[in-house]
């Protein structure tokens, strides 16, 4: 992925127009749809040095933001009605696989995320010591793997905790060290806020339900 470092010589620095707001602060507006609404239900690109269209993943790289609705049919629509260049008021390109290095991007920032919140002593990864957790109110939400068996899934239930969910009990398992992992409770704080967003953004664009309420 490319870094503003990498890019940004040949940037446009000017900012896109204050964003619109409502009561809750500042919102975009997706380039296909028109739809508004807060930054975390959108998907940020950015204009490259060379016409073509950048994810912005991270939220960080300099130019005029594009935002696009997170979902794989709208990136597609967006490609297929060149809304990227109207949007830009420049002519944009994309690559072949640009809607795969989308994917690669959101899913390598997601076990990023629960990786990080491992590392800092914030998940409990497992049935046994996720259930632990609940039990003693330390959990602020639970993450459980889109492919387990709604039994499996239903294991953790009787609680009034949030649940999320976006990555496959194998990618889960990779983030954590582990083969799989089905049921993980993280602690409230920061990362477990990053893997709050993280998380419904790659399942929404792969079509998935990530959050359960």
């Amino acid at each position: 992925m490319l870094s503003a470092a990498d890019i940004a010589p040949g940037f446009d620095r000017n900012e896109a127009p204050a964003p619109e707001t409502d009561a809750e602060g500042p919102v975009r507006r997706c380039v296909v749809s028109g739809r508004t609404g807060p930054r975390e239900s959108f998907l940020r690109f950015v204009a490259g040095p060379d016409g073509t269209v950048v994810p912005d993943i991270e939220g960080k790289l300099p130019g005029r933001g594009l935002w696009l609705t997170v979902s794989r049919e709208a990136l597609d629509e967006a490609i297929a009605k060149n809304a990227f260049s109207k949007a830009a008021r420049a002519s944009l390109k994309t690559n072949a696989d640009f809607a795969a290095t989308v994917d690669r991007l959101l899913l390598r920032r997601a076990l990023e995320g629960l990786s990080l919140a491992k590392r800092a002593g914030a998940v409990a990864a497992g049935f046994t010591t996720a259930k632990a957790l609940i039990q003693k109110g330390g959990a602020g939400r639970v993450v459980e793997a889109l492919d387990a068996s709604r039994a499996e899934r239903a294991r953790l239930g009787g609680r009034d905790i949030e649940t999320i969910s976006g990555l496959t009990a194998e990618e889960m398992g990779a983030a954590l060290g582990r083969d799989n992992a089905v049921h993980v409770a993280l602690r409230e704080g920061p990362l477990a806020a990053r893997v709050k967003t993280d998380l419904p953004r790659l399942a929404a664009f792969r079509g998935d339900s990530g959050s359960k309420g």
